[in-house]
């Protein structure tokens, strides 16, 4: 058994189209594989008929960009293991998704306006499965190197941080309203990679409110991580999950299934497949 609960698709911001994210998982030898696409619930039915196809486990995930107000923090929430129409959590996201959309295409026209060539068609090309404009549908625009490069790290700070001409960001969901909507639709709520986003004193005021688990295994997490949200999960009986956080070329240099969990860490739900 090969677990990898992490990973994203063209539906989101991942570089790589779902067929192709399950044909490489197939020969990477993964059994279980979590699609967890960015705010959105599209892949959903695709991806129950890709797992038929390709003999996969396949389970229904989202991650959705979360805020924790109280600390000015962004905050990711993972939810997993859905079966039916996710209502709740599609209500949420759907005007986080316009809201994405809108600030990318204003930063897109921020880009040309400052002279680079960033071809609107071709960025739109990009996003055609998601619906929803990313930065990373932008950089593809501007240069076809993957993000873990040098040219590609120095071009996007430069346009998108500190007073770059298309720096900025986007409004939020509330992190408990986030794990709420995940639970409301009959998902699994996990807070996602605490350890990078430095999301552990939220942690514990989630886990009150009746969060389901947290991500152990994440390329960012190092081994102290590990040992505090492994302390967490002990202390509070939550479950754990984790995987490769894959983005094809659109994020670090990790190959899918890099990241996997081992049979003693595995969630319940993994087991009763």
């Amino acid at each position: 058994m090969k677990v990898d609960l992490h990973t994203h698709s063209r539906y989101s911001d991942g570089a790589t189209p779902l067929e192709e994210l399950f044909n490489a998982a197939k020969e990477a030898g993964i059994t279980h594989l979590g699609v967890v696409d960015h705010d959105t619930t599209q892949h959903h039915a695709p991806g129950r008929a890709l797992a038929e196809q390709y003999g996969i486990n396949f389970i229904a995930g989202i991650e959705i960009s979360a805020y924790d107000f109280k600390r000015q923090r962004k905050v990711h929430m993972l939810g997993y293991h859905f079966t039916g129409d996710c209502l709740h959590v599609n209500a949420l996201c759907e005007p986080l998704l316009a809201r994405r959309h809108a600030h990318s295409v204003w930063q897109l026209e921020q880009i040309q306006q400052a002279g680079f060539h960033a071809p609107t068609d071709v960025a739109f090309q990009y996003a055609e499965h998601s619906g929803t404009l990313y930065k990373q549908h932008i950089m593809h625009a501007l240069l076809p190197d993957a993000y873990d490069t040098k040219n590609y790290q120095t071009l996007y700070r430069s346009l998108f941080k500190a007073s770059g001409v298309a720096a900025g960001d986007i409004r939020y969901v509330d992190a408990f309203e986030a794990m709420r909507a995940i639970q409301a639709d009959g998902g699994i709520a996990v807070l996602a990679h605490p350890g990078q986003l430095d999301s552990f004193d939220i942690a514990e005021e989630l886990i009150a409110e009746g969060l389901d688990g947290i991500e152990l295994i994440h390329p960012d997490h190092t081994p102290l991580h590990m040992e505090r949200i492994q302390q967490l999960a002990d202390k509070y009986n939550l479950i754990t999950t984790g995987g490769s956080d894959y983005h094809g070329q659109y994020g670090a240099a990790v190959a899918l299934g890099q990241y996997t969990m081992n049979t003693l860490q595995l969630p319940s739900f993994i087991e009763e497949m």
